[in-house]
């Protein structure tokens, strides 16, 4: 079998001079769910330029004191740097074809949750990318969300699909995977 299966009325787009898809990864900045997404994407050959904002969070946090200089209190330093960072977070994202937003269970990510309403206000296509176990407290944003992933590789396959027409050869759900059409049987006029 082959590794993935293309849809028959969908056209490639890794052609020379084809669209480049602009994909900024938003959130969680303590795993590697970024280089998972990008070696898949490498893996696949996608057309997809992936942006993110500064995952160094120590960077994050002092920009504006090592560029600016140093500021007596807390809050004048932490909104200089994050005035800094948003610099980039709203040029990428209005650039962005897609944004995938990213909650991990272990630290509350409201700049995340912030990137996602923003994404949404400009009209972006969202995929958001999740434990299962915290899908309740997201809902307002997974509402918004295009596609809700569990892990990375879910993001690369639903980019291969929507760039290329790809699946992947094996269901998600293996061999409990029953096709709409034998669900629904074979009078369903939308087969």
């Amino acid at each position: 079998a082959s590794a993935t299966r293309t849809l028959k009325r969908c056209f490639s787009s890794s052609s020379p001079g084809s669209k480049v898809w602009q994909v900024y990864l938003s959130g969680e900045i303590h795993s590697d769910w970024r280089e998972v997404i990008a070696d898949g994407v490498q893996r696949k050959d996608l057309p997809v330029r992936l942006t993110s904002p500064n995952t160094s969070h120590e960077d994050s946090d002092d920009c504006g004191a090592i560029i600016l200089g140093m500021e007596d209190k807390r809050p004048n330093w932490d909104k200089i740097g994050a005035s800094m960072n948003n610099v980039r977070t709203k040029t990428l994202i209005k650039d962005a074809d897609v944004v995938v937003v990213r909650f991990g269970d272990k630290y509350r990510q409201w700049n995340a949750a912030f990137d996602a309403g923003y994404a949404a206000a400009l009209g972006k296509s969202i995929i958001t990318l999740h434990p299962p176990n915290i899908s309740h407290m997201l809902k307002e944003v997974n509402a918004s969300a295009s596609a809700v992933c569990e892990d990375a590789e879910q993001v690369v396959d639903t980019l291969a699909y929507v760039i290329r027409g790809e699946l992947p050869s094996t269901p998600r759900d293996g061999d409990d995977y029953v096709p709409i059409a034998e669900r629904l049987g074979a009078g369903n006029p939308n087969p």
